[in-house]
């Protein structure tokens, strides 16, 4: 089966492979305690151009957005998001697990404008009757979104101002950040990033390792007792070595960039070979998830060869589906599903 249904689906990057098995007789302190941790959280804090983060490995996605949300919000606050965000939608409601609501607010591709922000939040202050609601207090932001589109420069500059001026946090989920970079599209880099955001991270699993992400805390504003919380919550690893050198690896001759770019390449291919069919897109998006519109028939006969990702319903004769491009796609794969479309 040719896959292109998501970039988790297929193992690790070689490179990490190697460094697990250089290093699996060492032994070595549990819990994130160990010296390829530490080197990984350095490397880390020079490629942010941020000397001063703190940098905290976890499990999963879902796991760090529930710990880094509920850890940073008081009882009575809930955290803003796009209708169509990661936390909104694909979490299973693990953050209203937490104990705290999730705001959702209109999107535009993917993405909450400055201004749809600040309007939310006067409102709330000018409402006589807020202190019966959810107080709003933090924003996250998925970057790339959840339809590979990203936010400018401009426009994190503009929610990272509301944020300032409105005094709560402002969180990105960077599970794709390396395809968010590496797109021709972007205009920002990791320091720009740790520059606007409070807290945010990088993510691991779908970007060449075998699971794990970084958080990274820009502003010495790391919650008290942050590993307590993230082990409450199931986001601690006893083996922590095991992401420590998966992100010291990563961030190794830039590694976790170079993985990103080949996935923009071939995404860039995927995109060229669908309009060459004539097939048609829902969105623009210049990161490794593209969205085809596909005629149901032709999407039930592709999928027998063909494992690709359902996303929405266009009409009653055509679906949204989504392709998506990692490490391991490669110009065979391309050529290959040329050949069946």
């Amino acid at each position: 089966m040719l896959s292109f249904e998501s970039d988790y689906t297929t193992g690790a990057h070689p490179a990490i492979l190697r460094r697990l098995m250089e290093t699996n007789r060492e032994s070595l302190p549990g819990y994130g305690s160990d010296s390829y941790c530490e080197q990984a959280k350095y490397k880390i804090r020079e490629a942010c151009g941020c000397p001063q983060a703190e940098v905290f490995f976890m499990t999963g996605g879902t796991q760090t957005n529930a710990v880094v949300i509920a850890s940073m919000l008081r009882e009575y606050e809930g955290v803003i998001a796009a209708q169509t965000g990661h936390v909104s939608i694909h979490e299973a409601g693990a953050i209203e697990n937490t104990g705290h609501k999730v705001l959702e607010l209109p999107q535009k591709e993917g993405r909450i404008e400055a201004s749809v922000l600040e309007q939310y939040l006067t409102r709330f202050a000018q409402d006589e009757n807020h202190e019966h609601m959810v107080f709003p207090g933090m924003v996250s932001l998925s970057h790339p979104t959840e339809y590979g589109t990203l936010y400018t420069k401009k426009e994190l500059e503009q929610i990272s101002a509301v944020c300032k001026q409105y005094r709560i946090p402002l969180y990105l989920d960077g599970a794709r950040l390396g395809y968010g970079l590496m797109s021709r599209k972007s205009d920002m880099t990791l320091a720009d990033i740790a520059r606007l955001c409070d807290v945010f991270y990088i993510g691991g699993t779908k970007v060449g390792a075998l699971c794990g992400e970084a958080v990274v805390f820009t502003a010495h504003n790391m919650p008290p007792h942050f590993l307590t919380m993230a082990k409450r919550r199931g986001a601690l690893l006893a083996k922590g070595r095991l992401l420590g050198i998966q992100f010291d690896t990563l961030f190794t001759d830039n590694l976790y960039f170079e993985i990103s770019r080949h996935a923009i390449l071939m995404a860039e291919r995927l995109k060229e070979l669908f309009t060459e069919k004539g097939y048609r897109f829902y969105l623009q998006s210049p990161t490794n998830q593209q969205f085809v519109i596909l005629e149901n028939r032709k999407m039930e006969a592709l999928q027998k060869q063909v494992a690709f990702s359902f996303w929405e319903q266009f009409d009653e004769a055509h679906t949204v589906v989504r392709f998506a491009t990692s490490w391991s796609t490669s110009g065979e794969d391309i050529a290959e599903l040329s050949k069946l479309l």
